[in-house]
């Protein structure tokens, strides 16, 4: 009987440490699936630079979503807000950028200029950026501000 038993507990113990496996295997497998945030920024400047705004601006959303004020995304952003003709929002998203920019590293020797107002830059692999964001970011803001201010377009109103 209790030799029973010690082999019931047995294998109900090797039952349990398999289903706490295979529950651990499935968890990694999904976190593999999910881009991180550097990945991402990666893919939605790639996107910006191949003209696919719209796909860049979904990716740039979710990197937003899982890193609240990443200033890179919402300086890229708000490049995406000046090819939509937004410069309204294209000047909160700098804002909100500049505010968290200092220190910040990114590439400047790929950048993706939208209109000629506003640059999205593409995001430094491990931290080896060769330039700070936040004076980018302020050059981008003088530019939309700039663009806001001017005359109206001739024949198309204000811009």
């Amino acid at each position: 009987m209790i030799r029973t038993s010690v082999k019931i507990t047995a294998i109900v113990l090797a039952l349990i440490l398999c289903a706490g496996g295979l529950a651990f295997a499935a968890k990694a497998k999904k976190a593999a699936k999910e881009m991180d945030v550097g990945q991402m920024l990666m893919t939605s400047f790639e996107l910006m630079e191949k003209g696919k705004f719209p796909e860049a601006q979904k990716m740039l959303d979710k990197v937003l979503a899982k890193d609240p004020g990443n200033p890179l995304a919402l300086n890229n952003m708000a490049a995406i807000m000046v090819k939509q003709n937004k410069f309204d929002k294209a000047d909160t998203y700098l804002n909100q950028s500049l505010a968290r920019a200092k220190g910040y590293m990114v590439q400047v020797n790929r950048v993706c200029q939208v209109r000629g107002i506003c640059v999205a830059f593409k995001p430094a692999a491990g931290g080896s950026g060769n330039q700070e964001l936040e004076p980018l970011v302020k050059m981008n803001i003088d530019m939309v501000k700039q663009y806001m201010s001017a005359d109206p377009l001739a024949g198309k109103g204000p811009r």
